[in-house]
């Protein structure tokens, strides 16, 4: 999909990197995050998205879309209505990111580009998750030729060992900030597939993507992650990707190929054909993630994007815990 070529507040692009400025950038970003999710936030958060431990905690009535490998056989017989045991979250954490920087994300028409909020997103994650002990590391892609499935040949994927600490986790921010784009269509299953393979403990996989690449490319690598692991895909998403402004004769350029195109946005039906291509996509997304038992954040570039997740995590929260017996 071709993207106009104007952005805003690149606030943490690949130049402030360049320009030494790197650290004072996610520094001012870490203490936002850490104003705003310990203000809203209440209690302690082990992360994100909790993982479950082995150690076994209370049960309560199953309920549509209950994991059925927690079922409480005893219980269940006793009663004679399904139950599943809850299981208390373990005191160390494993949480391992996904992160996607292909071309596509040098992109962005609101408050940020899509790059930033990828970042930010890290960032927020690394504040949730670091602390009593847990770990988290990384995956960084930004592009590979297609039907590269190795990716780390061609020097287009770097790994980021799980480390605990604040100190290892701004690290690991700093590394992800740095990362150069390159040119080239990314190939995000393949980057998934890389939270597969070498198997790691069970914790919690994060994916954090534009998701414009077709689903059937990365929606069998997240099932399968979702097998071992709790998997949280936060989605980003630009205005100008769900419709288009009547503004006349566009240029627009695919940051993945560098192809220039000329749209004339003021015909109302290929504003609408834009439209319905764009929302028939994000449902392909939403049900590819819903079949494979992920839990889906989806972030814009012209919103509070800290607001967004601060909200997430609380839903999250208030799911995990309704209706549970005491």
């Amino acid at each position: 999909m071709a993207r106009a070529a104007a952005v805003t507040r690149p606030e943490l692009s690949p130049a402030l990197a360049a320009g030494g400025r790197t650290e004072a950038v996610l520094s001012r970003l870490q203490l936002m995050v850490t104003r705003k999710l310990d203000g809203l936030l209440q209690g302690d958060y082990a992360g994100l998205l909790p993982g479950p431990g082995s150690e076994a905690g209370e049960s309560r009535e199953y309920r549509p879309g209950d994991d059925v490998r927690r079922m409480d056989w005893p219980v269940t017989a006793r009663t004679t209505t399904p139950h599943v045991r809850r299981t208390v979250a373990d005191r160390e954490l494993e949480t391992w990111l996904a992160v996607d920087l292909s071309a596509s994300l040098d992109f962005g028409t609101g408050q940020w580009l899509k790059r930033d909020v990828v970042i930010a997103a890290a960032a927020a994650l690394a504040h949730l998750t670091v602390r009593g002990g847990n770990r988290i590391g990384a995956v960084v892609g930004t592009g590979a030729p297609a039907g590269d499935r190795a990716g780390e040949a061609a020097g287009r994927v770097l790994r980021l060992p799980a480390r605990n600490g604040r100190k290892e986790a701004q690290g690991l921010l700093r590394a992800i900030a740095g990362v150069p784009s390159q040119p080239g269509r990314g190939d995000l299953g393949a980057l998934v597939d890389l939270l597969n393979r070498p198997p790691r403990r069970r914790g919690v996989a994060v994916v954090i993507s534009d998701f414009l690449a077709p689903p059937e490319q990365w929606a069998r690598p997240v099932r399968k992650l979702r097998v071992r692991h709790d998997v949280l895909a936060i989605e980003v998403v630009d205005p100008r990707e769900l419709e288009l402004p009547d503004v006349g004769v566009l240029p627009v350029v695919d940051p993945e190929t560098g192809e220039l195109h000329e749209v004339q946005t003021a015909d109302p039906r290929l504003r609408r054909r834009y439209a319905e291509a764009a929302a028939a996509h994000r449902a392909a997304i939403d049900a590819a993630l819903r079949t494979a038992g992920a839990a889906h954040l989806r972030l814009r570039t012209d919103r509070d994007w800290l607001l967004d997740m601060v909200r997430f995590v609380a839903a999250q929260r208030h799911a995990r815990t309704r209706g549970t017996t005491r």
